[in-house]
């Protein structure tokens, strides 16, 4: 017992001495905001190669990520991507004074919304994020003409497909008459006779497309890049 009592009041004259010296304990190493790694890395790249300025910026989660042939989709146009796989709504409004405004695109294609909805968000509170991202990109470009492309369906999410059914309806809604905006609807024509996505749409996952899948988003929006 008396030996214990003595490590006791070791310890406690150590910590007399450490707080007396002035120094302060380790402060935890701040964590980065989520996906900063990927929007620096895309400013990195703007370093090395500057993108092209008034082109069609196409924006959002990893179905835009994961879009790698979307300058040969589009051959005669400029193309920005700038998706980042895992992203919700509100994270490209976080960054869009960062990968959307310093481009000064012409147009917008934006995706994002289902990740939204597999994390818990209401169809209203897509359509509230959605708002808040124009509300932070549309003074910088008044003029740009800005496509919401629809939250798509998919074998994964099929438990979900009702309030990616009622997004899109609230977000069209919305859009209707707004000037520089417009609803892009791709969840109908890549549902199958029987109302649901068909999997040869998708990769072995049934969340991500396939270059079948992509092939409607080429068909749906071939009109709109020009």
């Amino acid at each position: 017992m008396i030996t214990s009592n003595r490590a006791l009041i070791y310890i406690a004259a150590l910590l007399c001495v450490h707080i007396h010296s002035g120094e302060s304990p380790a402060q935890p190493a701040t964590r980065p905001a989520p996906f900063e790694n990927e929007i620096r890395a895309f400013e990195l790249a703007d370093q090395k190669q500057a993108p092209p300025q008034h082109a069609y910026l196409f924006i959002g989660s990893s179905s835009i990520r994961k879009w790698t042939t979307l300058a040969q989709d589009f051959p005669s146009a400029k193309v920005i991507n700038r998706g980042f796989g895992g992203s919700q709504i509100a994270d490209s409004t976080r960054y869009a004074d960062r990968i959307v405004i310093p481009y000064h695109p012409d147009s917008i294609f934006f995706y994002a919304g289902d990740n939204d909805l597999a994390a818990g968000k209401s169809p209203p509170q897509v359509l509230a994020d959605f708002d808040a991202f124009l509300q932070k990109v549309r003074p910088a470009l008044p003029e740009c003409d800005i496509y919401f492309i629809s939250i798509k369906p998919s074998p994964s999410r099929a438990g979900i497909i009702e309030k990616g059914r009622e997004a899109n309806r609230l977000i069209e809604k919305y859009i209707q008459g707004k000037p520089h905006l417009a609803y892009v609807d791709v969840f109908t024509p890549m549902l199958g006779p029987d109302g649901k996505p068909p999997a040869d749409l998708f990769v072995a996952d049934m969340l991500h497309m396939n270059a079948k899948g992509y092939a409607i988003w080429v068909r749906v929006m071939a009109p709109l890049v020009k």
